[in-house]
């Protein structure tokens, strides 16, 4: 799985798996490739336990909050991955608030030999539904991010190559330039709904501190803004990003309020039943 966002967090060519990443030097005259493989392959720690904040702008500036906690497992053959870690990424997220999204879930089964399973719980259905390959690139309950974006992509469904070797990024508060690199990522699939993404990657660490997202008319439809980014027990962690939607003049806003490495998770934690538990 490789994720940008999260998760982000937890990392993809562009973003939501990641917002997380451990300090690594980069080499230079990495490949596009390279690059894009030590973006998903960076270290995050054996897991983490994640709170957050949502926050939705509609297209007029009215405002929605949610409260969100996020689970996350890394999976045999990452860095830091337990000895008896399961074969791929595991992840959980679930809302605590408002009311009428409360004990709704998002899970998520890497599979590195196979497609993943991503799972959605909606408590007014009272069941679980399995997210299908052609909704990835779909809202994800009502943000502006996707189910990719928080669940991660398949490395292997893009193409890479570097558009700018020598660019930089600057902390939007401000504070001395970063050297990075852009990296476009295509999708083999050219009718996706996003098949294009260019990512601002940063060469010390393999941070996506941001991305431009393409639509099919080849319109840069969404923009991906880490605003705040710190080191949380030595991981470089996103705290506050946003990803905006030019067509839908609309934002979401994702601020992390306390992050947690190490916590001893299991792969049990990680079940369809604990998927459902948390409506309870």
């Amino acid at each position: 799985m490789f994720r940008l966002l999260l998760l982000t967090l937890v990392g993809a060519p562009f973003l939501v798996d990641g917002l997380v990443t451990t300090l690594t030097h980069a080499a230079p005259q990495l490949s596009a490739e390279t690059i894009a493989r030590r973006i998903q392959d960076r270290n995050t720690g054996r897991d983490a336990q994640t709170t957050l904040r949502m926050k939705l702008f509609d297209r007029h500036g009215r405002s929605r909050e949610r409260a969100l906690t996020m689970l996350s497992l890394r999976g045999r053959g990452n860095p830091g991955a337990a000895a008896n870690a399961p074969d791929g990424d595991r992840l959980l997220l679930r809302f605590t608030y408002p009311n009428d999204i409360r004990g709704t879930g998002f899970l998520v089964w890497e599979h590195p030999n196979s497609e993943d399973e991503r799972f959605l719980y909606l408590p007014s259905l009272g069941r679980v539904r399995r997210i299908a390959g052609t909704e990835t690139q779909e809202s994800f309950v009502g943000s502006d991010f996707t189910y990719e974006d928080i669940g991660g992509r398949e490395f292997d469904e893009y193409t890479y190559s570097i558009v700018d070797e020598n660019a930089s990024w600057t902390v939007p508060a401000g504070g001395a330039p970063r050297p990075a690199w852009r990296l476009e990522s295509r999708r083999k699939d050219a009718s996706a709904q996003f098949p294009r993404v260019v990512s601002t990657v940063l060469k010390e660490s393999f941070v996506v501190a941001g991305a431009d997202i393409y639509n099919r008319r080849n319109e840069k439809q969404k923009v991906y803004t880490v605003r705040r980014l710190e080191q949380l027990e030595g991981i470089w962690t996103a705290m506050d990003a946003e990803m905006t939607n030019a067509l839908e003049k609309s934002r979401t806003e994702l601020t992390i309020e306390r992050a947690d490495y190490n916590v001893g998770l299991k792969e049990s934690d990680f079940t369809r039943r604990e998927l459902e538990r948390g409506a309870q």
